[in-house]
């Protein structure tokens, strides 16, 4: 793997579009899916907790089935890292992207009710993949799923910038509120397009991931002509 297709995967554009993602399909899958969180599974797991000393063991699976399918997610993504990391013809969070991709496109056509179940945990599986494959910009660790870690980093690095004068870190801080401002933008569009186009409006977030894809061949083109100078 080349060092430039490394920076464009890293990314603070590649950021931004996938904290849109994740901030949206947090709603789809609660308003749209039954009330189950696919991104973050903190939220799962205390539901599952709750139901779990109520006995209510229908409710608890419901719950543990997003969660072994987040976990199951993490697994597959590092199978594919080892894999493919190596590979000169494409990044191999490519696959991630394009898998993420075949399976938005493919529950947006699945009507809700019945199948519920069914989506909710392909949703988490593809975002334990997409929050595994994409874990730092320019450098920074972050999560494009979830906001608890950047909202910590953000704070603590205004903190410092203000205490040390650091421009450096006054600017990293930016970008961490700037990914939390993007991811309840996404929230917040997934409300009003979820309410229009229910199950399909996962679709819109088929042409983001499309872009996140094509970002990802620039570099190697870039490289390219760099060569033929």
């Amino acid at each position: 793997m080349n060092q430039l297709q490394k920076k464009a995967s890293e990314s603070y554009t590649v950021a931004i579009i996938l904290a849109f993602v994740g901030g949206f399909l947090d709603v789809y899958t609660y308003v749209c899916r039954g009330g189950v969180f696919a991104n973050a599974q903190t939220g799962n797991i205390v539901l599952l907790a709750i139901h779990a000393s109520k006995r209510e063991w229908a409710q608890v699976g419901m719950y543990a089935l997003p969660i072994f399918a987040f976990m199951l997610g993490i697994l597959v993504t590092e199978f594919v890292k080892v894999h493919y990391r190596r590979t000169h013809h494409f990044h191999w969070r490519q696959i991630v992207i394009g898998l993420e991709f075949l399976v938005l496109c493919t529950i947006a056509f699945v009507p809700s009710g019945k199948y519920d179940d069914f989506v909710n945990i392909a949703v988490s599986f593809v975002c334990s993949m997409q929050v595994e494959s994409f874990r730092t910009f320019e450098g920074n660790g972050f999560a494009t799923t979830m906001c608890t870690g950047n909202l910590r980093s953000a704070t603590e690095l205004l903190f410092y910038s203000s205490v040390n004068k650091d421009e450096r870190a006054r600017r990293r801080s930016l970008q961490y509120y700037g990914i939390i401002c993007v991811f309840i933008l996404g929230a917040i569009c997934s409300m009003q397009v979820t309410q229009t186009y229910q199950e399909q409006s996962v679709l819109f977030l088929c042409i983001l991931l499309a872009v996140v894809f094509a970002l990802m061949f620039i570099p190697m083109e870039e490289e390219s002509s760099q060569k033929k100078k």
